[in-house]
């Protein structure tokens, strides 16, 4: 065990235990806009892998790579005690047809992924498939975390903006896209825990961009009925990363850019004297 001069995971009064955690879990996005470098990775276990829990192949990025680099990168990863998530990837298999998702299984476990990650909306599958799918990902021996996306009228959002008292706002116009239903969100994800799905991963895409007016009601919906333990929240931006631990505290799981890191460890830890400074 690693300890560092601010943080050691052994004290009772630390944010959270050692790895493997069970919460306080970052899970972290590898490079996919530039060169997915193993150098960078591997800077980054050396430098902070007793901070990094997870590590996730975004965009279906590893279907580019050679399956050997892939293997190189996934081995280097657990060498830190990192697993490794195939991202959201799933849905470009399934257009093979119906048996291509047993193939895929075998496939991420060939090259060392310990999770595959369901993207709900992108699937557009019915309930009860969503569900065998959580279990064929199951009995083949991996961790299955299906991905749910928050959406809402963007005319819900309050103004927050100057302007004189008692001045006349114009409100937002509707938007066609689909809002959606946070209960039947909550419904379907807590089907997918009793079919074995070990975290729901919460794409709260359009609650980051609206920061000011985040709509914590959303959110503090999901937390109680799902639980901070099995639910994971994309922080696009340290902001937002803020926002949820001023809100939930060091121990909510979260999924964040590699670059973000040591930003979000210190987050985490400011209760031992550590000072935030986004919100400043």
């Amino acid at each position: 065990m690693a300890a560092y001069r601010w943080k050691s995971f052994n004290d009772e009064e630390e944010d959270r235990p050692e790895k493997p955690r069970r919460y306080g879990v970052t899970e972290m996005r590898g490079p996919h806009y530039s060169l997915f470098s193993r150098g960078l990775l591997e800077d980054v276990f050396e430098s902070m892998g007793q901070f990094v829990d997870g590590l996730k192949f975004c965009g279906g990025s590893h279907t580019l790579m050679p399956k050997t680099y892939i293997k190189e990168v996934t081995d280097m990863a657990h060498k830190h005690n990192v697993y490794v998530s195939s991202g959201d990837w799933a849905d470009q298999m399934l257009r093979q047809g119906p048996s291509a998702i047993k193939e895929y299984i075998e496939e991420c476990k060939r090259l060392g992924f310990d999770t595959i990650e369901l993207d709900v909306a992108s699937l557009g599958l019915p309930e009860e498939t969503l569900l065998r799918y959580v279990r064929l990902i199951k009995s083949g021996g991996l961790r299955a975390k299906p991905q749910f996306s928050v959406k809402f009228n963007k005319s819900d959002i309050a103004f927050t903006g100057d302007r004189a008292f008692g001045a006349y706002v114009i409100p937002a116009p509707q938007t066609s896209e689909m809002v959606e239903d946070v209960d039947l969100l909550v419904r379907r994800a807590e089907r997918c825990l009793e079919a074995g799905a070990d975290m729901i991963m919460i794409n709260a895409d359009d609650l980051c961009r609206q920061a000011d007016s985040l709509r914590s009601d959303m959110v503090a919906k999901i937390v109680g009925r799902l639980g901070l333990e099995k639910t994971m929240f994309e922080a696009s931006s340290p902001k937002i990363s803020e926002w949820f631990i001023k809100r939930y505290g060091p121990k909510v799981n979260l999924f964040v850019d590699y670059s973000q890191v040591m930003d979000l460890e210190c987050l985490r830890g400011r209760n031992l004297g550590g000072r935030s400074y986004f919100l400043l």
